[in-house]
């Protein structure tokens, strides 16, 4: 019984000499891990989504605040150009105060009951900002988030 329980005390420690000398003290993200980009699709038909039914949402990953929802609007004729990247909460406000948007507007309800404009959420940190690549497909950079966040 005793050298079962020490054979399993020292696999575990094996384990993590392992796992420590791999990450060697830090460990860096990857885009498999922590993409940077965010590809949506045909800045045309996101576009059109836009004009039809209002700003499109992509909710954050394993949080309950909008501190990661990206909300990505489009104003203009030209798919190419436009396109505007917020945070799912009013620029005034705190993460926890996350919108909910009125469906097919370009309005938001905040957690006070207020209706605000999308204009009036909460700018992005730098680097994340919305890319048309070669005339036609909208990207999302997400530099800003995935690098030292």
């Amino acid at each position: 019984m005793l050298g079962g329980i020490a054979g399993l005390i020292a696999l575990a420690l094996f384990t993590w000499g392992i796992a420590a000398y791999i990450s060697r003290g830090g460990a860096e993200t990857t885009d498999r891990l922590a993409p940077t980009t965010l590809e949506v699709g045909s800045a045309q038909s996101a576009a059109q989504i836009v004009a039809e039914d209002g700003p499109v949402l992509f909710p954050g990953l394993n949080t309950t605040t909008g501190e990661r929802t990206i909300v990505l609007d489009h104003e203009g004729e030209d798919p190419t150009r436009g396109w505007r990247i917020y945070y799912a909460y009013p620029a005034d406000g705190d993460p926890t105060c996350v919108v909910e948007q009125v469906v097919g507007t370009r309005s938001f309800i905040d957690c006070d009951g207020d209706i605000i404009d999308v204009s009036d959420l909460s700018p992005p940190p730098p680097g994340v900002n919305p890319v048309v690549e070669d005339q036609r497909t909208l990207v999302i950079n997400l530099a800003g988030v995935t690098d030292g966040d």
